[in-house]
């Protein structure tokens, strides 16, 4: 029986995907619900299931544009279970010229006669700074040393003077060392066609750089308190929830708290309006194999920090595996994106729209700082608030990052919606 497989539908307003790695080779046997190809949209990069086993049929290649509903292959149930046959093995040509006289030599007929033992000479006192350790012998050439007793340094004393051979020889080696190659000009180059993905991400960069004021500022965090609550608790933790504790669930809280602090920043445009959730989904921007991925966390306002961190986790790994669903990137009020993991000290993240602000994460770094009129040493980072100045107000953009620098400084006022114990023990 011969079964179809169709593209599935990325959402309601794709129409067109592209065919971007088949995973199976035509005529492959494969088993019922195995992964079989890639498709790419302009929003994911989605799995194309085998619905039933048997004999693959491609009738699309990579890289060829087919619309959804469309039979990307076909599978012949009937036969399924069977498997492409091996070949076998031919024997080692060594083992092939092995004569069965050789196999039953006598150890007595395979043993060497040892050499006669003579009395090893004195060493000569090594003069200083000269080392042999990096002369390289052969094994004949250590079986004569070790026969005539002589050491390496007895050798080199022998060789009273250097041949032209030898020289030639030596100068030979050091050019064939691949240290000493020198690269060859090449004028070549790689070309390879832009993924739907990667074009729909070019237009959506160009759009915002052009259709927002885009504008950011900038503010510093001390990560001392963070870095030692996250040591001190870091077993602990693992223990009762099975996972390690990362920052970036501390900033995403942060992020919700400030958010409550500043609603504007988590506004977005939408015609004539400014509409404002009261609600903060939460985008962590992930690279992967095929790009950035934004999956959303959301209600983060209603989640406490392992329940965000284990969230995170599960999406991060979904988006490295080309499971996410359309779904699970798409409604985001904020986005969070992190370039410190790649060594960036600072930058000005781009928006991610409609949303109207991003933050952005950078690398941590020792630094000297005032700390009660001393100057001490204390890991820093810097940290970046993109937005849209036609919705965010100056005000409430540096005012969101003062706050996330309180949060993160003194994490037990993520507790408290901003206060600290002492404050809310006199109404304060």
């Amino acid at each position: 029986m011969i079964i179809e497989i169709k593209v599935p539908s990325p959402g309601e307003s794709i129409t067109e995907v592209e065919i971007g790695s088949w995973l199976v080779s035509d005529g492959d046997i494969v088993e019922k619900d195995q992964e079989i190809a890639e498709i790419e949209s302009d929003k994911a990069t989605l799995s194309l299931i085998a619905s039933e086993a048997g004999a693959v049929s491609i009738k699309a290649e990579e890289g060829d544009s087919i619309e959804v509903g469309a039979v990307a292959c076909t599978i012949d149930t009937d036969k399924a279970g069977e498997a492409p046959a091996k070949p076998k093995e031919e024997p080692k040509a060594e083992e092939k010229k092995k004569a069965p006289a050789e196999e039953k030599k006598t150890e007595a007929e395979t043993k060497k006669p040892e050499p006669p033992k003579t009395e090893k000479k004195p060493e000569t006192p090594k003069s200083s700074g000269d080392d042999v350790s990096h002369v390289k012998t052969t094994p004949a050439a250590k079986a004569v040393m070790e026969a005539e007793g002589l050491s390496i340094e007895e050798v080199l004393e022998g060789l009273r003077r250097l041949s032209r051979k030898d020289v030639e020889t030596a100068a030979d080696t050091l050019k064939n060392h691949p240290a000493m190659q020198k690269p060859e000009a090449s004028r070549e180059e790689d070309r390879q066609t832009m993924s739907s993905l990667r074009k729909k991400l070019s237009q959506r960069l160009v759009s915002v750089k052009n259709e927002t004021a885009m504008l950011t500022t900038f503010n510093e965090l001390d990560m001392t308190n963070v870095m030692q609550l996250r040591k001190t608790y870091q077993e602990r933790f693992v223990e009762k929830h099975g996972f390690k504790l990362g920052f970036m669930s501390f900033f995403t809280k942060a992020v919700s708290e400030a958010l409550k602090q500043h609603p504007g920043v988590n506004s977005m445009i939408e015609g004539d309006e400014i509409v404002t959730p009261r609600y903060h989904d939460v985008g962590i921007a992930v690279m992967t194999p095929k790009g950035l991925m934004v999956p959303i966390v959301r209600n983060v306002e209603t989640k406490s920090i392992p329940e965000i961190e284990l969230e995170i986790k599960e999406l991060a790994a979904k988006a490295r595996n080309r499971k996410l669903t359309i779904e699970e990137m798409t409604g985001g009020t904020f986005t969070i994106t992190n370039g410190g993991v790649f060594g960036s000290l600072m930058s000005t993240p781009i928006i991610n729209p409609p949303q109207s602000g991003i933050l952005g994460m950078h690398a941590i770094k020792e630094r000297p700082i005032a700390v009660n009129g001393k100057v001490e040493i204390r890991p820093m980072m810097y940290i970046a608030l993109s937005y849209d100045h036609r919705v965010i107000d100056g005000k409430d953009s540096v005012g969101f990052l003062v706050h996330l620098k309180e949060f993160i400084e003194n994490p037990e006022k993520l507790l408290f919606g901003g206060s600290s114990p002492e404050e809310l023990l006199l109404d304060l």
